[in-house]
C-alpha cells in the first residue's frame, strides 16, 4: 500500500491569513452575474444572445474585481449564474477566477457539489487540482456534505496534495435550511451540530501554521446564534458566512465568528456590492468601491482586530 501523501506546504488557511492580516479585511465579494441586472453599457444583445450574455456577465466580473481588490480578500463566483449561460457562461467563469487571481485575490468557488465515489472525485479534480501546468481553477470551493463522511473525503485527500481548501455546508442562511438542519436527534442536538463535529474531525487533519484548518463551513451570517455555535464546536475551521446585505445580516451581528482569530472568519457580500449601482445611481464599479470598503470597515471594526 502506497504511503498517505504528505502535506502541501502552502495551505489555503495559510494563505488566507496572511491576506486578512495584510488588507485588514475578512470580506468576500460572491460574484453573481444576472443579465437582466448588467449595468447599460454592458447590456447589449444580453437579452438574446447567449455568448453575448456570457461576455457581457465576464466583463461585470472584470469591473468588480477592478473596483473591489483594494478592500477584499477573494472572491467568490456562483456557478449557478454562469452555468445557466451553457459553454459560454463557464469560460466566462474560467475567466472570472483567472482574473481575479492576477489581481491577487482568493477564489473560492461557490459550487456546493456533493456526490460520493468516482463522482466527488471528478468534482474535486474539476476545482480543486492543477490543469496539467495550470494551478487550479480556484483556492477553494463550496461542497455539500450531507450525503455523508465519504462524499466529503475526496476533497479532503485533494486539499491535502495541493494545499487547497473547502467549505462544507453545515448552517445555511435560508429560512427552509431549518426543514433539514435543525431536526433534533436522540441526544437532542440538531442535526446541523454533528454536521459540524464531523467538519472539525476532518479538518484536524488540514492544520496550517496560523492553527487554521483547510476545511472550513459555511454557517448563514442570518442566524447570529448559530454563528456563536459554530464558532464553539469548529475552533479551528474558518466559517464563510453568507448573508450579509440583501439578506438582511449585518457586520454587527458577526463577533463572536472571529474569536479563533482574524482570518478565522470570512464575510460574504454579493448583491449589495455587484448592484449596488441600482439604488445609488452612481457608477457601476464605484458604487461597489464603496460599498465593498463600507463592509469592510465594519467588518474589521466588529472582529476585534
Amino acid at each position: 500500500m502506497s504511503a498517505e501523501p504528505a502535506l502541501a506546504t502552502s495551505l489555503f488557511a495559510d494563505r488566507l491569513a496572511e491576506a486578512v492580516e495584510h488588507k485588514h479585511s475578512q470580506l468576500i465579494v460572491g460574484l453573481d452575474p444576472r443579465p437582466d441586472l448588467l449595468p447599460v453599457e454592458l447590456v447589449g444583445d444580453v437579452q438574446v444572445d447567449r455568448a453575448a450574455a456570457a461576455e457581457g456577465c465576464a466583463r461585470f466580473c472584470r469591473g468588480i474585481v477592478d473596483a473591489v481588490a483594494s478592500y477584499v480578500v477573494g472572491v467568490k463566483p456562483q456557478l449557478a449564474f454562469f452555468e445557466a449561460l451553457g459553454a459560454e457562461g463557464f469560460r466566462a467563469f474560467e475567466d472570472a477566477c483567472a482574473y481575479a487571481r492576477a489581481a491577487g485575490l482568493l477564489v473560492i468557488a461557490d459550487a456546493k457539489r456533493g456526490d460520493i465515489g468516482s463522482t466527488a472525485r471528478a468534482y474535486a479534480a474539476a476545482y480543486l487540482e492543477p490543469r496539467g501546468d495550470d494551478p487550479p481553477l480556484a483556492d477553494a470551493m463550496t461542497v455539500n456534505g450531507y450525503l455523508g463522511r465519504d462524499s466529503l473525503e475526496p476533497f479532503v485527500a485533494a486539499c491535502r496534495r495541493n494545499g487547497t481548501g473547502f467549505f462544507c455546508v453545515v448552517k445555511t442562511s435560508n429560512e427552509g435550511g431549518a426543514d433539514v438542519q435543525d431536526l433534533v436527534l436522540s441526544d437532542g442536538r440538531p442535526l446541523w451540530h454533528h454536521m459540524a463535529r464531523m467538519v472539525h474531525e476532518l479538518g484536524e487533519e488540514l492544520i496550517g501554521s496560523r492553527g487554521l484548518s483547510n476545511i472550513g463551513a459555511v454557517v448563514g451570517a442570518t442566524h447570529p446564534r448559530a454563528v456563536g455555535e459554530a464558532r464553539r464546536l469548529m475552533p479551528q475551521a474558518v466559517l464563510l458566512l453568507p448573508g450579509v446585505g440583501a439578506q438582511g445580516a449585518t457586520p454587527a451581528d458577526l463577533a463572536r465568528a472571529f474569536t479563533s482569530g482574524p482570518a478565522s472568519a470570512l464575510v460574504n457580500a454579493s448583491r449589495s456590492v455587484l448592484y449596488a449601482f441600482r439604488s445609488t445611481g452612481e457608477d457601476w464599479r464605484t458604487a461597489a468601491a464603496l460599498e465593498a470598503a463600507r463592509v469592510q470597515r465594519e467588518v474589521w471594526s466588529v472582529s476585534g482586530w
